[in-house]
C-alpha cells in the first residue's frame, strides 16, 4: 500500500496536483486516495529523505521549491557522476549491445509524444538506469537515480513543460544511443551534459 501511494504521491508532484510551498495534511491526502492516513505518512517521510517535501510539525508536509541554482547544482553533479561512466561505456560496450537499449529510447518517445510528463519522466528514468546498469556497478545506479528523481521534482515557479519539450528530450536519447554505438566519445559528452542541463 504504501509503494502505491507513493507512486501516486510521485505522479501528483511531478504533475503539479501538489504546488509547490503548499502545506498538505496526511489525513486529508489520505481521504483524497481513499487509504488510512499511516501509509501517507510513510510515503511522505520517504519524499521527505529525498527532498521533495518537507516535514511541518503538526501541520503535515510542504512541497519543496526548487530554486534555478539547485537545479543547476542537481544537473552538475550528475553530470560529474555519469558523464566519465557513459565514456568509459562508449569504449567498453560492444556497439551491438546498444540496439537492445533503443526500446527504452522509444518508451520515452512514445510518452512524449502524448504530452503526459509523469509517463514521460518514468521512462526517462528507466532508459537512464538501464544505460548505466551496463556498468555493473549497482550503487551507482541507485546514486544516479536519487539524483534524477530530485531533478525531477516540480520546477521553478510552475514552470509549464510543452510537448514539443518533451519530444525534444526524448530524441536525445535516440542520438545519444546512435553517438555510443559509433563511439564518438566528443558526441556522448556533449549530449549528456545538455540533456542534464535540460532537466532530464
Amino acid at each position: 500500500m504504501r509503494g502505491q501511494i507513493l507512486d501516486a504521491l510521485r505522479d501528483a508532484l511531478v504533475g503539479g496536483e501538489l504546488a509547490p510551498g503548499e502545506v498538505y495534511s496526511a489525513p486529508a491526502l489520505a481521504e483524497r486516495f481513499g487509504v488510512s492516513p499511516t501509509p501517507v505518512r510513510e510515503a511522505m517521510q520517504q519524499l521527505a529523505g529525498e527532498g521533495a517535501v518537507e516535514v511541518v510539525p503538526n501541520r503535515g508536509f510542504r512541497v519543496a521549491r526548487r530554486s534555478a541554482r539547485e537545479l543547476a547544482e542537481l544537473a552538475e553533479v550528475r553530470a560529474l557522476l555519469e558523464v566519465p561512466v557513459m565514456l568509459s561505456l562508449a569504449e567498453a560496450i560492444a556497439p551491438e549491445r546498444w540496439a537492445g537499449l533503443r526500446p527504452f529510447a522509444e518508451a520515452t518517445a512514445a510518452a512524449a509524444a502524448k504530452g503526459d510528463r509523469a509517463a514521460y519522466l518514468e521512462a526517462d528514468r528507466t532508459f537512464h538506469q538501464a544505460v548505466l546498469s551496463l556498468a555493473g556497478n549497482q550503487q551507482l545506479v541507485v546514486v544516479a537515480d536519487e539524483l534524477h528523481r530530485r531533478a525531477q521534482w516540480p520546477l521553478v515557479g510552475g514552470q509549464i513543460v510543452r510537448t514539443a519539450d518533451l519530444i525534444a528530450d526524448a530524441a536525445e536519447h535516440t542520438a545519444l544511443l546512435d553517438a555510443l554505438t559509433e563511439r564518438d566519445l566528443d558526441a556522448v559528452e556533449s549530449l549528456v551534459r545538455d540533456h542534464f542541463n535540460g532537466g532530464d
